[in-house]
């Protein structure tokens, strides 16, 4: 099939690479406009359209498409049997999702309804979900609530994270987006029962309140991982906190240190040990290693 190709982060690169292996001819690939990156502040293509170029396809990068006449356009004119978007990052217009005869195909890293939005494995993972998936939809004009192609589920372990459903779900989303375009399965609306939406994220969400539970801050620290990344303060600084897992505690105030070997007192008598933590500028290291070198006594208070 003719295709175009909308996408930007590493999520979206395996499905590129299958669409283009199995001998669909992408016709154009749309990615986010480069951005400053690293040190230097160079600016950097998205994941998606270095992928681009080094298989040699031809890359759109527009700020923005909901009213660019001129966009809608063009985008016309490629002729497309359908278009492939797994997030891309911009919002698509009417026009636009009514240009390819087979309409626009979303891969949505969840079971949907559940989890609609920017950030849905995050959000599974934050609330303790046991499984989730992938959705193949064909778009509409509202927040992902198409009706659906296929879905399947996986599911996400006890101490898994983000990082590693994340991977799993990319390879998913490539394997399932060729079998709907080779099947061209019915649609299906969404329920609207069971509907739930996992908004955008920043740098804030990682932040750990103490307050709550082991068992949610455990969440919150799998769920964070690697990006925002989970953190706290220790002594004004802040300590990233890579690993973490529940232990038995005891009732004292939420954020105090109980040992000598990191364990933490959460709300409602609990506490969450840290077992791999990062100080600013210096490198990750497993909690015994960082006590070495900082010496976090019991009655330390993290905030």
């Amino acid at each position: 099939m003719r295709l175009a190709f909308m996408g930007s982060p590493a999520f979206s690169v395996p499905a590129l690479r299958a669409l283009v292996a199995a001998g669909h001819e992408v016709a154009c690939v749309y990615a986010q406009p480069p951005r400053p990156a690293g040190r230097g502040q160079r600016e950097t293509p998205c994941p998606v359209h270095q992928a681009a170029i080094e298989m040699g396809l031809p890359v759109r990068t527009p700020a923005r498409v909901r009213r660019d006449v001129a966009e809608h356009e063009a985008f016309t004119r490629l002729g497309l049997d359908a278009a492939v978007v797994v997030a891309y990052g911009l919002i698509l217009p009417k026009p636009m999702l009514d240009a390819p005869r087979r309409g626009c195909l979303n891969i949505h890293a969840s079971l949907l309804p559940r989890w609609r939005g920017a950030a849905p494995i995050h959000a599974a993972v934050l609330a303790g979900d046991v499984e989730t998936g992938i959705t193949i939809m064909r778009m509409d004009e509202a927040l992902d609530t198409g009706p659906m192609l296929l879905r399947e589920a996986t599911p996400i372990g006890p101490r898994e994270t983000t990082a590693e459903v994340h991977d799993r779900l990319s390879e998913m989303g490539a394997r399932l987006v060729l079998r709907a375009l080779e099947e061209d399965p019915p649609a299906v609306p969404q329920p609207e029962e069971g509907a739930t939406y996992a908004p955008k994220l920043g740098k804030e969400d990682g932040r750990l309140d103490w307050s709550e539970t082991a068992v949610a801050l455990d969440r919150r620290v799998r769920g964070m991982t690697p990006w925002p990344g989970a953190f706290t303060a220790l002594g004004g600084e802040v300590l990233r906190v890579l690993a973490a897992e529940p232990a038995a505690g005891r009732e004292a105030a939420p954020g105090t240190v109980l040992d000598d070997r990191l364990l933490v007192a959460c709300g409602g008598g609990t506490a969450l040990r840290l077992t791999r933590v990062q100080k600013a500028g210096r490198a990750a290291m497993e909690a015994g290693a960082f006590l070495r070198g900082h010496a976090v006594p019991a009655g330390t208070v993290l905030g």
